[in-house]
């Protein structure tokens, strides 16, 4: 048994913090939640860490990424793209998603997954695009996330666009990670499709109907640009996420990312209907795909996690990006306070992944938590702490790391792992994606 005594708890993103209050540990969960007097009188020959000038809080949920994506970092490109379009056909897929082979994969796994343990992320979804890469690319993904002792969730995004044969190997891809995971493990697996405008109807609802057979969510990335919404209005009538509830999907086990450009009638069906979704406000200004209306949602009841799209992994960084962008698009410094983007950091995020009892340091949940120094130069109070942790600290301001009651970063080093090795391998498989070998 252990207890963990920092000056400040945050226990949950919808709850204040507390000052010298502290919590305890019992295998994977937290056990009891209370003052430090409190704890030390209750349990006096419990293992005690001292965490003095320390804030203490949930890990976080990486609801979106794309552990592969830090390969394409500073990727020299001849003509930088137009629109979204041309991001994803004269960039993104030939040379990068085209170009993957596994051991570009692999590295990256690794080593995204040791930089995102080292800033406080526990948990995190990844989508993996390599359709030459497989089969069993993630298995080898499966195999590292393990070792790193991180709750991760794998899946590939099964398209027709390379191609049939690459279409089914994609869908038994995610079936084979899937059934590959033990219930109840810190490892699983979703169902994923790229597009309506890159798989057929009769393809995405068979890799519904395997999602469902398998009771896990299903994913696919939803109106990113404004690219796919036309098309699908052009093509079939309708809207994207109105051909989604046309085909059953969209629902309870539907995960939708990105969710950008929506009409106000894909609003409310994503909300009637219980779509979970996934924001990545750094990596929509990146691609150009606009702002999505995450306000809104959240103001209509859905349920909405934070991803960093594998573009900057630094969650906090993420965070400032969520809390910033929607006060200057709406003009108004009021909307998306601190505690909703917390929340979206780590119970949102959980929740739309379908994580139960992740995302708060409650008796009976996972202890999955973070260590953050507090040496902030201005005071921290009940009111400000969320505000001033997500606006002035950084991933390099992350101390410990635990995730199931066990340590992974300690003092700042994620235990175990050379970075610099894991650093060096990276760069060298970036090389070879950017020289095609």
């Amino acid at each position: 048994m252990t207890l963990i005594l920092p000056d400040w708890l945050i226990t949950a993103a919808d709850k204040p913090p507390q000052a010298g209050w502290g919590i305890r540990i019992s295998g994977d969960v937290v056990n009891r939640v209370g003052s430090h007097a409190e704890l030390r009188a209750a349990f006096p020959d419990d293992d005690v860490v001292e965490a003095s000038g320390s804030i203490l809080l949930p890990g976080f949920v990486n609801a979106h990424v794309h552990l592969y994506g830090t390969l394409a970092h500073g990727i020299p490109v001849d003509d930088a793209p137009s629109d979204f379009w041309s991001f994803l056909e004269d960039y993104w897929w030939p040379k990068v998603e085209d170009a993957l082979d596994v051991e570009m994969i692999t590295a990256a796994t690794d080593y995204v997954c040791a930089e995102m343990l080292g800033s406080g992320i526990t948990s995190f979804y990844d989508i993996l695009e390599a359709p030459n890469a497989i089969p069993d690319a993630l298995l080898a993904q499966k195999e590292i996330v393990e070792r790193r002792g991180m709750r991760g969730l794998l899946s590939f995004e099964a398209t027709q666009r390379a191609g049939e044969r690459i279409a089914r190997q994609g869908l038994a891809e995610n079936a084979t990670l899937i059934d590959s995971c033990e219930p109840g493990g810190l490892v699983g697996g979703l169902m994923c499709w790229h597009t309506t405008f890159t798989c057929s109807d009769a393809f995405i609802t068979e890799a519904f109907g395997l999602a469902t057979d398998r009771g896990v969510l299903s994913h696919a990335h939803v109106n990113e640009g404004i690219h796919e919404g036309l098309w699908c209005a052009e093509t079939n009538g309708h809207r994207t996420v109105e051909h989604y509830d046309k085909l059953g999907v969209a629902g309870p086990s539907f995960l939708a990312s990105q969710c950008v450009q929506l009409s106000e009638r894909e609003r409310k069906l994503l909300v009637e209907r219980d779509v979970k979704i996934t924001h990545m406000p750094l990596a929509n200004c990146e691609v150009g795909g606009g702002i999505a209306p995450i306000p809104e949602l959240i103001d209509a009841g859905a349920t909405v996690g934070l991803g960093s799209d594998g573009y900057i992994n630094d969650f906090f960084a993420v965070m400032r990006g969520a809390f910033l962008i929607h006060k200057a698009r709406l003009q108004d410094p009021g909307t998306m306070p601190a505690d909703r983007v917390l929340h979206m950091a780590t119970l949102g995020g959980a929740a739309a992944l379908g994580l139960e009892r992740v995302g708060a340091l409650e008796p009976g949940w996972a202890a999955d938590l973070q260590l953050v120094d507090a040496s902030l130069p201005t005071p921290l109070t009940t009111h400000n702490l969320l505000e001033q942790l997500i606006l002035w600290r950084d991933h390099h301001h992350v101390t410990d790391v635990m995730v199931a009651g066990t340590w992974r970063v300690r003092g700042g080093e994620v235990l175990n792992t050379d970075m610099a090795r894991l650093r060096s391998r990276t760069s060298e498989q970036a090389k070879r994606l950017w020289n095609g070998s």
